[in-house]
């Protein structure tokens, strides 16, 4: 027979710390990411090379950081590069890069749609028509079920 039945202590211990199935939301350190340099994508515009300013736009993406201002300036650096393409060389430059590369290119496609400004989202939609050749409807599924954003 028990000999203290109002011992409450029992209670104090977390039985969902044992459950095999429990989410952990993982941590990877990406508060020290910066995104991509400003000042080298700036400079690859103006010297004219659009296609290793969107290689270098594409190279440093915050995805792992949660500082909203990174990822607010790089959408922006990366519409600012996006907007400097011509409409016949957007399909050479969407070959140039890798499945990962679309991907992530696809990524900042759809942020910009979220807050389109002035002539935007003609542009995007460019992009995305080359980008959806390039990757696939799987891109897209990637893109839109990918847990970690831009």
């Amino acid at each position: 027979m028990s000999k203290n039945t109002v011992s409450a202590r029992f209670r104090r211990v977390d039985v969902d710390e044992y459950d095999e199935n429990k989410f952990v939301d993982e941590e990877d350190g990406g508060e020290n990411q910066l995104g991509p340099d400003e000042a080298e994508v700036d400079s690859l515009i103006r010297q004219g090379n659009l296609t290793e300013a969107l290689h270098a736009v594409l190279k440093n993406p915050p995805i792992d950081t949660k500082n909203q201002n990174v990822k607010d300036r790089a959408e922006g650096l990366v519409l600012k590069v996006l907007s400097a393409f011509k409409s016949s060389d957007i399909e050479k430059a969407v070959q140039s890069l890798d499945k990962n590369g679309v991907d992530l290119l696809m990524k900042y496609i759809y942020k910009g749609f979220e807050k389109p400004s002035e002539n935007s989202s003609a542009v995007l939609l460019q992009w995305h028509e080359k980008a959806l050749a390039a990757g696939g409807v799987g891109s897209i599924v990637r893109v839109l079920t990918a847990r970690k954003t831009v």
